[in-house]
């Protein structure tokens, strides 16, 4: 099969066109069709809004507007002869065995032999879906399980069947991984594949657990949370995000498939609560709300969760129980909530166990898709190895529950173990197997389990990743930025100059970086030490300059939030390698402060080159001032782009997992006849330009849009942007422009606006708009 140049998804309910925004996002044409309507006018209606829908949904399945312009809406009548121009088709409709098999006979006579043909079917096993078909069909079909919203989740579940070409799945694997940014874990042809069948397993024993035991909603959430690595929705708060109406036929469906010894049956009770609540129209944050919903009556917003015991809403509790101790403290404690953790989590991990070889033969794939598909921190096996396999298998016999036998060969042993480096997992056989990564995978925790840091403090640590390319990594809370990683990066920089061949700047922690340390400035702030605070600021001008005009290249590789001063080390690096779930923005003046290691000059500088604006001395100080001003920042890397946080020639990752190795490669790439930028002049606009911005903010105030301090910090940003008394016809050298960033940020941090805001933020985590 040759590369996937075009695409089709049949079918655009929220999972279809999720998924063909997913191939928009990555670059590739798609073809978005859905039945005609009876007697509707429009007959392209269903696609055309579910385009148009997405558009407008927060979080958006688009990252950015641009994409939605590969999409192109049709219907299955008029439209369906144009798939024989697609390299792969998906099919995403409902979960009908006879709607789905029509319609692949109906695919099977207009595609091109070769074009391979999906299913995004979450319940239906692939011997089904291909009975009857022809031998040229299931050679070419297999299973592609996304998971919803497809943007985000990371998780395919992939199902061959024993006719499929392994070429054509290879080729759909490397497809979804390199291009889609997926992590794919092969699953076999077992109801409900890996996710699912547990996932489901699990939110209903949490369900019944919680009823039987007589919690709240928020303790169960409490309790299924934070302790057992998985995210603040719990279990209730998941079910509200997936939709209750859903849960019905996931579970009929599963119950049609299993054996009657499985042990989701004890689990598939009738639940005369949830029915009540579908009914009404009560099916979660899609619909009126589900176990929590936000109250608007009388103009309020209430935030409530209903009482599992009389279906009655009332007002959410906060902070329902303080859980102390470790996990298995937990599961030991002899009280409602110890009870309930145990009788959820013994029965999650145990069922598990049950699931090799059934749905996969390894115990690594079941972990990989409960982190990937429902954002667990630790798969179940990892639990196990927390809690100590042993441990574990003497709990469940100790309260008369089976112990499965893969339970049984581990009760000894763990399930991961590391070997002169190398992380291994435990087989059925009972020896240990590697755990092999994707080819072209690098992982910062690899390398870690091999070497020691080259260079290490509290904060940050630098790594050798072969080929004379260091990997500065920071390692302190929320990746905030402090003295201690100036320090490094500076010694750093004196290193790689040495000794190296390029740097890379990245790390694996859920964000690139928060920022600068606000808590750190709070207090000096508070005990009046502002030289210490200018002399940080003066230190973080130096050093990010040092990293622009080093003598060798810089790449940056951030994912997840890189704000404030995590922006500006992407702004004075050569080059940025982003992953695509990357939200960069200076959101300083959300604080009450102005950026303050050269993000003003920086942008200035961009947008002083762009074509997009006039040229001239005002328009580009204008621009910047509209983005930093607001604290906008992008909702990708795409959208970086076009607020030049990125520039047209840095790259983008689609998967998260290949970033490292991009960034190495691109940085490799820019060794040879490396020359450092030569510091520019700009030419800015001065005083008469800052009373244009100025006035600007003025009448945003006026209009209520902006607040009484929201008009002093756009003066001291106004001030720096029109490069403070410079004349038209002056120079500014880039030493200025960052004299005006310090001079203004000391203005501000020593009012009581912008300290109220700091305060504010870092105990509620909320912007104060004083």
């Amino acid at each position: 099969m040759e590369a996937i140049r075009k695409a089709a998804v049949i079918g655009a309910g929220v999972m279809g066109a999720g998924i063909a925004a997913q191939f928009a996002n990555a670059g590739v044409p798609v073809l978005l069709l859905d039945i005609v309507p009876a007697g509707a006018t429009n007959r392209n209606v269903l696609a055309e809004s579910a385009i148009s829908n997405m558009l407008k949904t927060d979080p958006a399945p688009f990252m950015s507007a641009r994409a939605a312009k590969l999409v192109t809406a049709g219907n299955v009548e008029d439209h369906l002869g144009q798939i024989a121009d697609c390299d792969w088709i998906i099919e995403a409709v409902t979960e009908i065995l006879e709607v789905k098999q029509a319609l692949y006979r109906k695919i099977d006579a207009l595609r091109r032999p070769g074009c391979a043909v999906s299913s995004n079917t979450s319940t239906i096993p692939l011997r089904a879906l291909t009975r009857g078909l022809s031998d040229s069909f299931t050679r070419d079909f297999l299973i592609t399980h996304f998971f919803n919203p497809p943007r985000y989740m990371r998780l395919v579940e992939i199902v061959t069947g024993s006719n499929t070409d392994p070429q054509l799945a290879q080729t759909v694997c490397h497809f979804a991984d390199h291009v889609l940014g997926k992590s794919i874990v092969r699953c076999k042809d077992s109801p409900g594949f890996i996710a699912n069948r547990l996932g489901i397993y699990w939110l209903q024993v949490g369900v019944i657990e919680a009823i039987d035991a007589g919690l709240s909603i928020e303790e169960a959430d409490a309790v299924i949370g934070k302790p057992m690595g998985i995210p603040p929705t719990g279990v209730f708060g998941l079910i509200d995000l997936v939709g209750l109406e859903l849960l019905p036929h996931i579970n009929a469906s599963l119950a049609a498939a299993l054996a009657p010894s499985d042990a989701f049956h004890a689990a598939n009770r009738d639940l005369p609560l949830i029915r009540k609540m579908i009914a009404a129209g009560f099916t979660g944050r899609k619909g009126k709300g589900g176990f929590y919903r936000l109250n608007r009556l009388n103009g309020g917003k209430v935030k409530e969760a209903i009482d599992l015991a009389t279906g009655v809403y009332r007002p959410e509790r906060k902070k329902p129980i303080e859980l102390h101790g470790d996990l298995r403290s937990l599961l030991s404690a002899d009280s409602q909530v110890g009870r309930y953790a145990w009788r959820v989590l013994g029965q999650t991990l145990a069922y598990a166990a049950c699931l090799v070889p059934e749905a996969t033969d390894n115990i690594h794939a079941i972990d990989e898709a409960m982190r990937l598909g429902y954002n667990w921190r630790w798969g179940p096996f990892e639990l196990i190895d927390r809690l100590g396999a042993g441990w574990f298998a003497g709990k469940l016999e100790q309260h008369g529950l089976p112990v499965p036998e893969l339970l049984s060969v581990a009760r000894n042993k763990s399930f991961y173990r590391l070997l002169e480096g190398r992380r291994q997992f435990l087989g059925t056989d009972g020896a240990y197997h590697d755990v092999e990564r994707p080819e072209g995978v690098l992982l910062l925790e690899d390398i870690k389990q091999l070497t020691t840091p080259v260079l290490e403090n509290s904060s940050a640590a630098v790594w050798d990743i072969g080929d004379g390319v260091l990997c500065f990594e920071f390692s302190s809370k929320s990746n905030a930025l402090d003295e201690h990683i100036l320090a490094l990066l500076g010694k750093t920089i004196a290193l790689v100059r040495e000794s190296y061949r390029a740097l890379v700047i990245y790390n694996e922690g859920r964000n690139f970086s928060a920022g600068a340390n606000l808590g750190h400035a709070l207090f000096a702030a508070n005990i009046a030490a502002w030289s210490e605070i200018e002399k940080l600021i003066a230190a973080g001008q130096q050093t990010y300059k040092a990293l622009k005009y080093a003598p060798f290249p810089v790449v940056s590789a951030p994912a997840g939030m890189a704000l404030g001063g995590g922006c500006e080390i992407l702004l004075h690096s050569d080059a940025v390698q982003a992953h695509a779930e990357s939200y960069l923005g200076l959101v300083e003046c959300g604080v009450g402060l102005v950026p303050g290691w050269g993000g003003c000059k920086e942008m200035v500088l961009r947008w002083t080159a762009s074509n997009s604006l006039p040229r001239g001395p005002m328009p580009a100080p204008a621009k910047v001032f509209e983005i930093v001003s607001t604290a906008t920042t992008s909702k990708s890397a795409a959208h970086a782009k076009e607020l030049l946080f990125l520039r047209p020639h840095d790259g983008i990752t689609m998967n998260r997992d290949r970033l490292l190795a991009d960034a190495k490669a691109r940085a490799l790439a820019l060794v040879d006849n490396y020359e450092p930028p030569k510091p520019p002049d700009f030419r800015l606009p001065g005083p008469a330009g800052k009373l244009a911005l100025s006035m600007a903010a003025e009448d945003f105030h006026r209009r209520g849009v902006a607040t009484d301090h929201d008009v002093v910090v756009a003066d001291a940003l106004a001030d720096v942007l029109s490069g403070g008394t410079a004349d038209l016809v002056d120079t500014v050298k880039e030493d200025q422009l960052l004299a005006l960033e310090r001079t203004a940020f000391m203005r501000l941090i020593k009012s009581a606006g912008t300290l109220a805001r700091i305060e504010h933020l870092l105990v509620t985590g909320k912007p104060l708009r004083n």
